[in-house]
């Protein structure tokens, strides 16, 4: 059973993997034995070394993910550096809150780049170099609100929205091809993005009382899900997104 999920050997790519739930993420990944490349703007060099910790070779990368066009280039430095690439997780996010009457154009198309176009691209040319090695394991960061609406967030949940049904779409393509493509949906984390609404007592509370863990999600939290759908345990797994909420979405 151990063996079902061992990633020794393993090249996993984890966006925004300098903090967070991708932060997180990466760790368990290493933890479980694969070799990890960190794709962020700015590089945390104690985040490489806690990585190396776990007796895997990790390496960090900057980019910026509206450089739409110069994936290809990130995909072929990440091969040449690492032999291959195996897992890709898709994490980086962003959020922009306004209420939908005042939701300026420029913050739309920020949230909507960074979470779902970038999100997009990033399977279509990583996805090319598993199709030809005839393996990969694609995990995309969706979101409850891939399946709720959410309150002064539109763009976020559109884009999250989106991720989930394009996940479905490429694993209808790939899945006969030796590629995995499914999502992660976390409920309401402990972590930066949401440090307004921890910091605000109502909303924060009213979250609580709806959670049956009876607390907020801590990023390591994530660590589970993406290790099954990293590993040969989800082989025969396509397309859906895990709901990793304290029970959220079943209240």
């Amino acid at each position: 059973m151990k063996d079902l999920f061992d990633l020794t050997g393993k090249v996993a790519v984890v966006t925004g993997g300098n903090r967070g739930l991708g932060k997180e993420i990466a760790l368990g990944l290493a933890n479980a034995g694969a070799n990890i490349v960190v794709v962020a703007r700015k590089i945390e060099e104690d985040v490489i070394s806690d990585l190396e910790k776990h007796g895997v070779k990790a390496i960090g990368i900057n980019f910026d993910l509206l450089n739409f066009d110069q994936y290809s280039k990130l995909c072929d430095q990440i091969v040449s550096k690492m032999g291959k690439i195996d897992i890709l997780v898709n994490n980086a996010g962003v959020q922009k809150r306004h209420n939908a009457v005042d939701f300026p154009k420029e913050d739309w198309d920020f949230v909507m780049d960074v979470n779902a176009n970038a999100s997009f691209f990033l399977c279509q040319t990583f996805g090319k170099h598993m199709l030809e090695q005839g393996y990969g394991k694609i995990i995309n960061l969706a979101s409850l609100l891939s399946f709720q609406g959410g309150l002064r967030v539109p763009a976020y949940a559109a884009s999250k929205g989106a991720v989930m049904q394009f996940t479905k779409a490429l694993s209808n393509e790939w899945a006969n091809r030796g590629v995995n493509v499914n999502a992660i949906a976390p409920g309401y984390m402990d972590t930066e993005m949401n440090t307004a609404l921890l910091a605000d007592e109502n909303r924060n509370r009213q979250i609580l009382d709806r959670i049956p863990a009876a607390r907020w999600g801590q990023a390591s939290d994530m660590q589970g899900a993406a290790i099954f759908l990293a590993s040969r345990a989800s082989d025969y797994v396509h397309g859906i997104t895990i709901p990793v909420d304290g029970g959220w979405l079943g209240r």
